[in-house]
């Protein structure tokens, strides 16, 4: 093994020395260097950028995993698989457990009977959300986290040792210059010769085109934070884009999920359908549709018509605030009543009295339906 012991000296006695100027800057006694203003305010903005970088991403990945064991074991599962070469495979969230365990559960109490039919309704409803979860946590990840972890691994790494350098060039600018002004007092005193001058003078010189390249090569560096803020700034944009999209998806299923319940709550009060209500018989002639005979007609005839009269009083209704708004998101229309959706087309809404807040009647062309809210931007 080859091994210098005259390099091992050499080393450690530079890094006595710069011990010993170290601590007598800190005790004032010795000079120092103090960097241009400039390079200062471009060391204190990368100071803040890193701590204030490693709080997000730290904050964030509890946000998203807020569990801190599985947070710890995800990382230390990442790592393995970055090591390996290999993807990370994508995990059940816990919407999607629970709505599995909701679907065995109904299959072991009956699917038939009513809280049965009821579990596989609200568990089918989890497992989407925990889809759309995990579909959030996947573009966080790849679009926030990734970015941000990247810079404290990488380009700060790198700073962070361009920094340390130039710490120690200026550490030795300032040993050769205490040791040319020794040089010049022993001078004066005749206890040296000038070619000790001479030499402390071009340790100098040397230090100082050291420590000024090493200045430069840093100042670059940290010039290049406002790059990382621009880049983080269009990795904050898609990670807002991204909770948008989800919260919008979870709204729309909780609504979904609720007409859903309110059809399983109505079919449980009212297994049997509830009698038609007489009408008065002094009003049955002026009642029934020309052509009916009976009641029993006129009753029949009088459903087959409702569906169309009931359109007929929707679009009677007085309507509020007309306007035009842009679609965010594509949208499938659930029934007939509801009006389909693309993403970026543009639609004539407007609400009408006693119409649900989370909803709006939209109109594309000879189109028209209920469209809901969260999907829409209304514009001006």
């Amino acid at each position: 093994m080859d091994f210098n012991v005259k390099k091992l000296a050499s080393g450690a006695g530079v890094f006595f020395t710069r011990a010993v100027q170290f601590t007598e800057e800190k005790l004032g006694q010795a000079e120092k260097t103090e960097l241009d203003p400039h390079l200062e305010n471009l060391i204190a903005r990368a100071d803040c950028t890193k701590n204030w970088t490693e709080k997000i991403l730290r904050q964030t990945e509890v946000l998203l995993q807020p569990n801190p064991i599985d947070h710890t074991g995800a990382r230390i599962e990442e790592f393995i698989y970055d090591k390996l070469d290999k993807k990370l495979p994508s995990k059940t969230t816990n919407p999607e457990l629970l709505g599995q365990y909701m679907l065995e559960a109904a299959n072991e109490f009956g699917p038939g009977t009513p809280y049965g039919s009821t579990l596989i309704t609200v568990g089918e409803y989890q497992k989407r959300l925990g889809g759309a979860e995990r579909e959030l946590l996947q573009t966080s990840a790849a679009t926030f986290l990734t970015p941000l972890r990247n810079f404290l691994e990488g380009d700060w790494r790198t700073i962070s040792k361009e920094r340390r350098l130039l710490e120690n060039r200026r550490l030795d600018l300032d040993i050769c210059k205490a040791r040319l002004k020794k040089a010049k007092q022993a001078e004066a005193k005749a206890a040296l010769l000038s070619e000790e001058v001479d030499k402390a003078e071009h340790e100098l010189r040397v230090a100082q085109t050291e420590f000024d390249r090493q200045a430069e090569v840093t100042r670059l560096l940290l010039e290049g934070i406002s790059s990382t803020h621009l880049n983080h700034l269009r990795c904050l944009q898609d990670f807002a884009e991204a909770q948008a999209t989800y919260y919008a998806q979870c709204h729309h299923y909780m609504q979904d999920l609720q007409r859903e319940l309110n059809k399983c709550a109505n079919s449980v009060s009212t297994p049997h359908p509830t009698p038609a209500v007489c009408p008065d018989p002094d009003h049955l002639s002026s009642a029934f549709p020309s052509g009916s005979s009976s009641p029993r007609d006129a009753v029949s005839s009088l459903s087959n018509h409702r569906p169309s009269t009931l359109a007929m009083e929707q679009t009677q209704l007085p309507v509020t605030g007309s306007r035009k708004a842009k679609v965010l998101y594509d949208y499938d229309a659930h029934d007939v009543s509801e009006l389909s959706l693309l993403a970026d087309e543009l639609i004539t809404v407007y609400t009408v009295p006693g119409m649900d807040p989370d909803w709006l009647i939209g109109e594309r062309g000879n189109q028209k339906g209920k469209v809901p809210v969260t999907y829409l931007e209304l514009l001006s």
